[in-house]
């Protein structure tokens, strides 16, 4: 009766695992992983406490803030996330968002502000686990690498510039990049020297710490000597900025509250922050997933980062994404499951109830410092050289994304370039390469007459591919191209064969254009035929009434075979059929 037993447990585990995939993988944990899991999350919360202080700063909270969006949202991920390594949390380039949409609308109000993120947390994970329901995990795919590259690109000089000032000790109040940047300069002379002097030890640190102790968090090192320099040499007396007291506990209860005015507009943006979170998160759950060999499930991805930003909202908290370092960090120190997170964030709570104390003296600057490295860290440009390299118009995107953030904020930014993404791939669309295909001697098949010279075309034989479907906004783009190169041939033209393997789709404004090719074409003395997915279109007209006209109409399964059908109508001079070779 035991087999019987375990296989209901086993069908109990799996319908779970269909809503939940990390609680059903959870209750199939083994124990051997336990050692491994335990010492990553370990790492993970080392990592974890000084960054999320160092964010939350970043995103214009208390510290504490930080650590309420450490602890829930890495509990959510691990009951309904896919990804093994991945680990939630407060990310650079999500504060950065936040603080852009957010900041303009409290105007000044630090309760509106933290109730418009509570809510932007919210609103975003339930545009997230809707994006899910309707499959849209393929918008992963729809930031581009060029988009993504450049946005961070834009990010980093937003986050470096917004921090510097306090790591020279100094306020700097101008919006946008080259306001900052201008401004700071023209402060230089106002530059508090003891503040300086902790910036610079900081970055000493974080730059000395990973080749010393390549294992050790090199951002709690540098909190933590960076708290004890405070500490004993009385630098808050001398006009070093600290955190200052840190409640201990776990976050209250409060619900949002601001005027329902805002919500429109809070609307677009955390829909923006949506798909920018989601896509960031995408590239770094794929990146350890195919490291450590095996498949997230985008679409489940997507819901798990839903669950994590309403569990952040309800902790207080703002919104969170997949967290490169820590992500690191947890694949690094072994982390087999998910498993390290919920360790990882009952360390961050257990912090929270009784070890604040010691987070008071920790230093503004030092947390600027932080800030400035995570934001260097965001900087790719070997990635942008790549992207210029392989292709000038993703390159110049790249670039336009960057600047756009520069001039028009990042939420802005990212839907703009988005929409020219969009542009330039309808456009790719609309306008497919157009290609007369031919011999060429000693290689088989045929091929584009415009890259190979020397190809021969067939007397009497037109052979043309379009490389995309024909859909209602190329279809006339389609009609004029092969009626140009049906001109082009002369009056001795009899078959005109269309390649139909990159024709994936043919809409009703296609269907119809193509009627009309063939009527003219045949008002010529000539005959348009289809040559390939022979038996697909078959299918298609036979679910759609269309048998007559599919069997009056002339198609072949290859185009191989429809040249050799052609050649044995037309006799060649000697009376023998050529063989035009293999397709």
């Amino acid at each position: 009766m035991a087999t019987p037993k375990n296989s209901d447990s086993l069908d109990w585990i799996a319908r779970i695992a269909r809503v939940a995939p990390g609680l059903g993988s959870l209750l199939r944990y083994e124990r051997s992983s336990a050692p491994h899991d335990f010492v990553a999350g370990l790492s993970v919360a080392a990592v974890a406490l000084p960054v999320g202080v160092a964010y939350a700063e970043l995103a214009g909270f208390n510290p504490v803030v930080g650590l309420y969006s450490s602890i829930l949202p890495l509990f959510a991920y691990a009951i309904f996330g896919t990804s093994r390594q991945l680990i939630v949390g407060p990310d650079a380039a999500t504060c950065a968002l936040v603080t852009a949409a957010v900041a303009p609308l409290a105007a000044g109000n630090q309760a509106t502000y933290e109730s418009l993120s509570m809510t932007l947390a919210f609103l975003a994970g339930l545009f997230c686990i809707a994006a899910s329901f309707v499959k849209l995990g393929a918008l992963a795919d729809f930031l581009s690498k060029p988009i993504l590259v450049g946005f961070l690109n834009g990010i980093a000089l937003s986050i470096i510039l917004g921090q510097i000032g306090k790591v020279f000790g100094y306020p700097i109040s101008a919006g946008g990049i080259i306001p900052r940047l201008a401004e700071f300069v023209s402060k230089l002379g106002l530059t508090h020297v003891p503040t300086l002097a902790v910036g610079v030890g900081t970055f000493v640190i974080l730059l000395l710490t990973p080749r010393i102790f390549k294992r050790v968090p090199a951002a709690l090192v540098a909190m933590i000597l960076a708290a004890i320099a405070v500490r004993l040499l009385g630098l808050e007396q001398q006009g070093v900025k600290i955190v200052g007291d840190v409640p201990a506990g776990l976050p209250p209860i409060r619900f949002p509250r601001f005027s329902l005015d805002l919500i429109p507009t809070i609307l677009g943006d955390a829909a923006g922050l949506a798909l920018v979170s989601f896509s960031s998160m995408m590239l770094t759950s794929r990146s350890f997933a195919s490291k450590n060999r095996y498949d997230v499930d985008a679409d489940r991805e997507f819901a798990a980062l839903g669950a994590a930003n309403i569990a952040s909202a309800f902790s207080q908290g703002f919104a969170v994404s997949g967290a490169d370092s820590r992500t690191a960090m947890n694949d690094a120190t072994g982390g087999r499951t998910q498993a390290a997170g919920i360790v990882a964030a009952s360390t961050v709570a257990v912090v929270l109830l009784f070890l604040t104390g010691p987070l008071r003296y920790v230093p503004i600057p030092a947390l600027g410092a932080v800030l400035v490295m995570a934001g260097l860290s965001l900087v790719n440009l070997e990635g942008l050289k790549t992207i210029y390299r392989i292709e000038r118009r993703e390159f110049a995107l790249s670039i336009i994304a960057t600047l756009g953030v520069v001039a028009i904020g990042a939420i802005h930014a990212i839907l703009f370039v988005v929409a020219l993404a969009t542009l330039r791939f309808v456009r790719l669309v609309a306008r497919p390469k157009v290609e007369i295909l031919g011999q060429v001697q000693g290689l088989p098949g045929l091929h584009s007459v415009e890259r190979h010279p020397g190809a021969a075309t067939i007397p009497g034989l037109l052979v043309l591919r379009f490389n995309a479907p024909i859909v209602f906004f190329n279809a006339p783009y389609f009609k004029r191209e092969l009626l140009a190169a049906v001109q082009a041939a002369g009056p001795s033209l009899r078959w005109v064969v269309l390649d139909m393997l990159p024709i994936t789709v043919i809409d009703a404004t296609g269907l119809q254009v193509a009627q009309e090719i063939a009527e003219e074409l045949e008002g010529r003395g000539a005959l348009l035929v289809a040559a390939g997915r022979q038996t697909e279109w078959r299918l298609w007209a036979e679910t759609r009434r269309f048998e007559d006209q599919f069997h009056k109409a002339k198609t072949y399964p290859t185009l191989r075979a429809a040249i050799k059908t052609f050649l044995a109508s037309t006799v060649a001079g000697n009376g023998t059929p050529r063989d035009c070779g293999q397709e």
